[in-house]
């Protein structure tokens, strides 16, 4: 007798990119594994709890729990639940988020690398995870010194954006320029533009604008289009469903042998025209800088640059130490130790392969380089990631 299939609901938007990866990720998980009904009906982030749902006669649930509806009436059921919400409504059962803290900190170093000294954070107050973005990008410009400008959005209702949207122009008006402003979520970022273009503010010669969910349809329809920070939604998914998967294979839900919070951080940037800009007042280190980041994975020296700068070694050296806190070299193997982490968590190239793609002469010097910055040898970074991907 064929074994009776698992019924599982998915109570997770459809209607943004990053929940279309979770749905992506979940997909995956099970079509590796035990095949489940899948109860998924069309909704917007934040809706109310579908009406069948309180009927419902089945196995477990994955949900975006980001209103308290939503969480009574699972909590009715007495099922496994896991959520993929940062808003926690329900504290005892498993959670499976992004690492806010680590988004935030991409996206300061990120402006910071640009040459930005001010900043700027625009939010969204109906969630908790823009609020956790928003106090981690604060306390990192804080720290090193810098100003902040925020703008968080308070309306309830995207059908009434006339006052906020007034409110937007009016904040970004009043900003100092040149600014870099990070946005807690592509849509936001995309208002941002939208604003700044209201303006008549150059993007990104005066704001440089970054958000969150690389949705690559929306970034590219943006003007210019947006760099975002890339969120691992499909991973989150894939742990979530793995998660529901365990519990679910108990004799009864026993929530306590499973994390109450799991966080994964984020693939990285892509980077796309809005920020594509080195704010830098001395012209001769914003070139140097502009033509590292355009050309790090070639093999470039620092005499490169000064074949392109008239001015002294030392002299470059000593406004780079001013401005930067680095030198040029430094800027240079920066820039190609953070690509080799990069390739080595999200690709399968070979250490010679990546070696090549970042203007190493070979993989032996790539190697020392890499363990001299980070501590152990490429091999030992590309397990260490894969090791954590899987136990998450």
């Amino acid at each position: 007798m064929a074994k009776k299939r698992k019924s599982v609901a998915l109570l997770i938007e459809t209607s943004n990119a990053y929940a279309r990866g979770v749905l992506r990720g979940i997909a995956s998980y099970v079509h590796e594994h035990e095949q489940w009904s899948i109860f998924l009906t069309e909704q917007e982030r934040g809706s109310l709890p579908p009406s069948w749902l309180q009927d419902w006669n089945g196995h477990g649930v994955i949900a975006r729990i980001e209103n308290q509806a939503t969480a009574q009436v699972v909590q009715d059921l007495k099922i496994p639940v896991v959520d993929v919400s940062a808003a926690r409504h329900i504290p005892e059962i498993p959670c499976v988020e992004t690492d806010d803290e680590a988004i935030a900190g991409l996206a300061y170093t990120h402006l910071r690398e640009r040459g930005f000294e001010t900043f700027g954070f625009c939010g969204d107050a109906r969630f908790v995870w823009s609020t956790n973005r928003e106090k981690a990008f604060l306390k990192r410009v804080e720290e090193d010194g810098f100003p902040c400008s925020t703008f968080v959005d308070q309306r309830q209702s995207r059908r009434a954006p006339g006052a906020e949207r007034r409110r937007l122009v009016k904040w970004l008006h009043q900003l100092p320029k040149p600014i870099g402003i990070f946005a807690t979520y592509d849509i936001k970022a995309q208002e941002v533009l939208d604003a700044c273009r209201e303006c008549d503010l150059k993007v990104p010669l005066e704001v440089a604008v970054l958000g969150v969910d690389n949705d690559e349809l929306l970034c590219d329809l943006c003007t210019p289009p947006l760099t975002s920070i890339a969120p691992d939604a499909e991973q989150a998914g894939r742990v979530a469903a793995a998660t529901l998967d365990a519990m679910m294979n108990k004799p009864r839900r026993q929530c306590g042998n499973h994390p109450s919070m799991r966080l994964l951080p984020p693939k990285g940037i892509v980077s796309r025209q809005s920020t594509d800009i080195v704010a830098i007042s001395d012209k001769d280190v914003a070139e140097a800088v502009r033509f590292i980041r355009d050309h790090y994975c070639e093999p470039i020296n620092v005499q490169d640059l000064l074949e392109r700068i008239p001015i002294s070694r030392r002299m470059l050296e000593s406004r780079f130490r001013e401005i930067l806190g680095r030198t040029p070299h430094q800027e240079i193997l920066r820039r190609r130790i953070d690509q080799i982490q990069y390739l080595l968590a999200n690709t399968d190239l070979s250490l010679s392969q990546i070696a090549r793609q970042t203007g190493f002469q070979n993989q032996e010097y790539m190697s020392v380089a890499f363990r001299r910055a980070v501590g152990q040898p490429p091999g030992a970074f590309r397990k260490e990631r894969r090791r954590v991907s899987q136990e998450n």
